[in-house]
């Protein structure tokens, strides 16, 4: 048991500390004090939104393993960063919804916020990535629709957090934050990559697959902005049609997507994505040209 693993409001600074803060955290604005801010609403460590609006419950004190302890941070901050935007939260923040103390919170993560946030954010990319694993059976849209299910359903939970990352100019934005999502995308075009039974892409297999895979974040943030106006089987069936679409447009130029493209068709059943995008473009012809 770490001998710091003591209940929020207890004695838990090191002798010879002011209680509310902690050696080695670097703030964007002023000291790491609670209320130390110098800007109107300030919390002192880089969340000026933190004192207008209402703290979460907090957690009963437990005790727990280090182990248990760690995870329970990192599943309390991965909560509030999914919710608000990383400069919203402050470490008062998450050791309050954690049951736990400031002090406590350094010495799991001694960085800080950002030390904190980027465990978080790799938390919450080990997670998508697992989402993208799907059984290499059954027609390749359907299965390609059943990861932009859960993908989408990640993008719900987490929308906030998802937003601010994706969109860029965050304070808690790094080198290390921009390789961990990198990293999911990454992830995304291997899985695609393996259900297209493609070991070695061309340069515009390549493109054609990364593009897609920006159009689907692209679609995801505007999903949000919008209020999620579009249901999400709609939209998931939208970005299935435009993956097809894209596909044939490449394959018009490229034999390599030719070729993967005949065969990720024969896969597919009559009643398939690729029949009924083909029966729609041609019924909207056919009305056109009537």
């Amino acid at each position: 048991m770490e001998a710091a693993d003591a209940p929020a409001g207890s004695r838990g600074t090191r002798r010879g500390a002011r209680p509310g803060s902690a050696p080695g955290y670097a703030s964007s604005s002023a000291p790491g004090v609670p209320g130390g801010g110098t800007g109107a609403g300030g919390t002192g460590d880089g969340s000026a939104g933190t004192a207008r609006r209402a703290r979460s419950p907090r957690a009963p004190y437990r005790r727990l393993s280090v182990e248990e302890r760690r995870a329970e941070l990192l599943r309390a901050a991965l909560e509030l960063f999914s919710r608000h935007a990383p400069e919203e939260v402050s470490l008062d923040d998450v050791a309050e919804a954690a049951g736990a103390s400031r002090p406590l919170v350094y010495r799991y993560f001694p960085g800080g916020k950002q030390q904190l946030y980027e465990a978080a954010l790799g938390s919450a990319a080990a997670e998508l990535s697992l989402r993208f694993v799907e059984p290499l059976t059954g027609p390749p849209t359907a299965r390609l629709g059943v990861v932009l299910d859960r993908y989408f359903s990640f993008v719900d939970e987490h929308a906030a957090g998802y937003a601010a990352l994706l969109r860029g100019g965050s304070v808690a934005e790094t080198a290390r934050t921009d390789a961990i999502v990198d990293g999911v995308r990454r992830s995304a075009y291997r899985r695609i990559m393996e259900h297209m039974m493609v070991s070695e892409a061309g340069p515009r297999l390549a493109l054609l697959v990364r593009s897609w895979i920006s159009v689907v974040e692209t679609a995801a943030l505007s999903w949000l902005d919008e209020g999620r106006q579009i249901p999400q089987p709609e939209l998931r069936d939208l970005l299935v049609d435009q993956f097809v679409a894209m596909f044939a447009a490449a394959a018009v130029r490229d034999r390599q997507c030719a070729t993967v493209l005949r065969s990720f068709v024969s896969e597919e059943d009559d009643r398939g994505t690729g029949a009924r995008l083909i029966a729609g473009v041609a019924e909207v012809l056919g009305s056109h040209g009537s």
